[in-house]
């Protein structure tokens, strides 16, 4: 019997926004952009088709995606 991978599990866990922003800011490395939730209301009302669930965040989905529009933005 094949055991479940914990960890895709994890990053498919569909989470609020406040467990996604404080997922996503947890060990991140210093020289990167945080995450606040004004930014992330933001991100999600910019990119409306990456949220067809709703007010549903993912690591999976998201955080990538989140780490790349903090880094396109201006300081």
């Amino acid at each position: 019997m094949k055991l479940p991978d914990v960890d895709r599990l994890y990053s498919e866990k569909e989470r609020s926004l406040t467990d996604f922003l404080q997922l996503y800011n947890a060990n991140l490395p210093l020289t990167f952009k945080r995450a606040s939730a004004p930014l992330l209301v933001e991100f999600k009302d910019t990119h409306a088709d990456a949220f067809k669930g709703g007010e549903v965040w993912s690591l999976d989905l998201h955080r990538k995606k989140v780490m790349d529009w903090l880094s396109s933005r201006p300081v």
